[in-house]
């Protein structure tokens, strides 16, 4: 090889690709910053293989529908009769508005009917009617809080176990600790909605200070889903083999000659998983494997639900080939009904409820919801007094992280339960309070790990998930 033609010449020059998906993630990465303070003996290194917890586990992998924007919890899972007698009356109490402009002290009783489900009979609102016949699979958490009034800061809470951006997400410390199964498939998906990113947009998938290789791939929501994952015609066969056996060769090479270096590994390590996926990920991607009764099952040949069940159907296929955290996300304030909840909230419940009801359904049918923990929920809910109130057409909710809905299935959790209780009016947790410390730490044991112990160590200290908060495991809501 001649000195003009250089690893870094080769890689910049080339035209064969190795699947824009696992490239782009690279290159975006600067560096890793997660390089311990102290002197170590030898250099750390970490990659993405299967780890045994140091605990007893009951889930192996993780499916979180994210719901941005705020559910209202008074009108799908926490039905309040008071509000009904003081409907359009003041609110007896003190309430914090996020948005004091259009605040209102009247209070707003639900215009959607609430009914006993299943064996347990758990109430959820007729909005609905696919998850309502799957309640005996979930526990409903109707005490979630985080106290922090806003979409950016609660969602941190959420996400990464405090208010501050630049803090590694649920996902990211799961297969930190626990890799994937696959080393075809990323261990960390993403599936985005069509119509935007989510607030908080890549943060909500960040390694933050963990390295790179635990940050979540995204998967886009529309074809191609993975950008370039051929390379052209004529280089396809054995082109494309040799390619990748001296690009192997090169990058072994020039690791040689620089050892420890942690981010030129998780470089190397996602080059190749980039090579594996050109066949993997094609096949995990490709619902049309799927029986037409499995397609009707999420929805796919119904506009409306078409897309959110698509990708909810594929969180299903990842799982199944090795995938340990997928996350769905909805888009851009789907769920924040500051206006005209009448008409939001039942459009954003067609959306999602029958995708998210089959994907608990067919997990269980397969045997897999016993080893797969699903997590439902928003950032927030809102509030039990009008905001906007200029008709009954244009009226909303505000904000509400004092009190608010989650649900959980699969993965070791008690199925048709209910656990806590906000107030008679739905705007404050009561009893049985269950923070985001939490729900990480209920989440991390119920993966065999230890939130207090799981850590990393950032900036002269070891941090973890729970950001130095005690993060109580919710025993009463475990099987």
């Amino acid at each position: 090889m001649t000195a003009t033609l250089s690893r870094r010449h080769f890689l910049a020059s080339s035209t064969l690709g190795v699947g824009s998906l696992a490239l782009a993630w690279l290159l975006h990465q600067e560096q890793l910053r997660a390089a311990p303070v102290r002197p170590e003996l030898e250099k750390p290194h970490f990659d993405l293989k299967p780890k045994q917890p140091p605990l007893p586990a009951r889930a192996k992998a993780m499916i979180c529908l994210f719901m941005q924007g705020g559910p209202s919890h008074l009108d799908l899972f926490d039905p309040k009769p008071l509000l009904d007698r003081y409907n359009g009356q003041k609110f007896p109490g003190t309430i914090k508005y996020d948005n004091q402009a259009q605040a209102s002290s009247r209070v707003l009783a639900s215009p959607w009917k609430f009914q006993k489900h299943g064996q347990c009979g758990t109430e959820v609102s007729e909005l609905l009617p696919h998850l309502a016949s799957v309640v005996d699979d979930l526990t409903v958490i109707r005490s979630m809080h985080t106290d922090v009034n806003n979409h950016v800061q609660s969602i941190n809470a959420l996400n990464g176990g405090g208010i501050l951006a630049g803090r590694p997400v649920l996902g990211s410390w799961i297969t930190y600790a626990l890799g994937a199964e696959s080393q075809n498939l990323p261990a960390y998906v993403a599936l985005t909605d069509p119509t935007g990113l989510p607030v908080v947009g890549v943060g909500n998938w960040s390694n933050g200070w963990l390295p790179s290789l635990y940050q979540g791939t995204v998967i886009r929501p529309r074809e191609p889903r993975i950008q370039n994952l051929d390379p052209p015609p004529e280089f396809q066969g054995a082109p494309q083999k040799n390619y990748l056996d001296l690009l192997n060769t090169l990058n072994r090479e020039h690791l040689q000659d620089h050892p420890g270096e942690l981010d030129l590994e998780a470089r190397i390590a996602s080059y190749e998983l980039a090579a594996r996926m050109q066949t993997a990920a094609r096949e995990a991607l490709d619902v049309t494997k799927e029986s037409a009764a499995t397609r009707k099952l999420y929805g796919l040949d119904n506009p409306a639900t078409q897309d959110y069940g698509t990708r909810c159907l594929i969180a299903r296929r990842l799982i199944e080939r090795g995938v340990r955290f997928v996350q769905i996300f909805t888009g851009n304030q789907t769920w924040d009904h500051h206006n005209a909840i009448r008409k939001g909230l039942p459009a954003a419940c067609r959306k999602t409820d029958q995708p998210a009801a089959a994907l608990v359904s067919d997990l269980k049918k397969r045997g897999l919801l016993d080893s797969t923990l699903v997590l439902w929920g928003g950032e927030m809910g809102r509030l039990p007094v009008i905001q906007n109130d200029a008709g009954a057409d244009r009226v909303g909710r505000d904000h509400n992280t004092y009190g608010f809905t989650m649900w959980l299935a699969g993965g070791g959790v008690k199925g048709g339960h209910v656990h806590g209780q906000t107030d008679e009016f739905g705007h404050k947790a009561a009893v049985d309070t269950v923070s985001h410390h939490d729900l990480h730490a209920t989440l991390l044991h119920l993966f065999g790990l230890d939130g207090k112990k799981l850590v990393f160590r950032h900036n002269g200290r070891e941090q973890s998930l729970l950001d130095g908060q005690p993060g109580k495991v919710i025993t009463s809501l475990l099987r």
